[in-house]
């Protein structure tokens, strides 16, 4: 299996997991909390069928890469995408990040510029800035993280389970868009990434991508559900269209936090669309 190596803990090396399919222009994808690379497998043939070279990977902490004890903040995970990138030396690139994976592509144009990319994509975005502070008393308050992340720490089984039922929006879709079995293969996923990064990526969670926003360079494409309880509309995707002067948003009516699987068909057109 291929990796790419971002850093060492002791003894041992911190190894980022990826899959490369494909030819043709490179579209770059990057999952969100608690999931793996595995959660794009409704988009994956979809772009491989339109004729692009698709690499998917594992953010640390999750999947198939290693999981270490640090490294859990967008600095780092930028960083980590920075080595990925280099090291396939990918040129005039799609950034695609979902949820957490969001944070990853406006954190990395932020700090390594768009020399590598052409396009970005953020679904269900986290950006620009979820944490209620002076200059933004709309926000969310500390207080809530705080209490996500003792959550995590306290019975990080339950926290996951109650985190995908809002994913999903369980009461809505439970047994029809989202089987049992879909349920519990992201349960599984998310119960066997590390007890450390559910708990400590909680916190990266109130980054401030303000700064990262005001550099976007590139044309940008947001996909958002209307009912996600995740990262709520409000406070996300319709304050990024006031920020990002080249920007696309498509609201997903009745769409929750995990349209990439619920409403594969109207991201995976947004995306053709956005692509050609």
């Amino acid at each position: 299996m291929p990796y790419v190596k971002v850093g060492h803990e002791n003894s041992g090396d911190i190894e980022v997991y990826y899959e490369d399919h494909g030819s043709g222009a490179p579209v770059v994808l990057g999952h969100g909390y608690p999931a793996s690379g595995q959660a794009w497998e409704k988009q994956v043939k979809a772009l491989l069928d339109a004729g692009h070279r698709v690499i998917a990977y594992d953010r640390r902490g999750w999947g198939h890469s290693s999981q270490p004890a640090v490294g859990y903040n967008y600095d780092t995970f930028a960083a980590d995408l920075h080595a990925l990138m280099e090291k396939l030396d990918l040129r005039d690139a799609v950034l695609v990040g979902h949820s957490m994976g969001t944070g990853d592509v406006t954190r990395y144009l932020g700090r390594y510029g768009s020399g590598r990319v052409s396009k970005a994509v953020l679904i269900s975005p986290m950006p620009p800035y979820l944490l209620s502070a002076d200059d933004d008393p709309e926000g969310i308050p500390a207080s809530m993280f705080d209490g996500f992340a003792a959550a995590a720490k306290t019975d990080r089984p339950s926290w996951l389970k109650g985190f995908l039922d809002n994913y999903y929006n369980m009461d809505v879709y439970g047994g029809t868009l989202v089987t049992d079995q879909a349920f519990q293969a992201s349960f599984n996923v998310a119960a066997a990434g590390s007890a450390i990064a559910a708990t400590e990526c909680i916190p990266a969670w109130e980054t401030d991508f303000r700064a990262d926003v005001a550099r976007f360079d590139v044309p940008v494409l947001v996909i958002q559900g209307d009912q996600d309880r995740v990262l709520p509309i409000q406070f996300t995707g319709q304050r990024l269209t006031a920020l990002v002067k080249d920007l696309t948003f498509v609201v997903i009516e009745g769409g929750p936090h995990a349209v990439i699987w619920t409403h594969a068909d109207q991201v995976n057109a947004a995306l053709a669309d956005f692509l050609k």
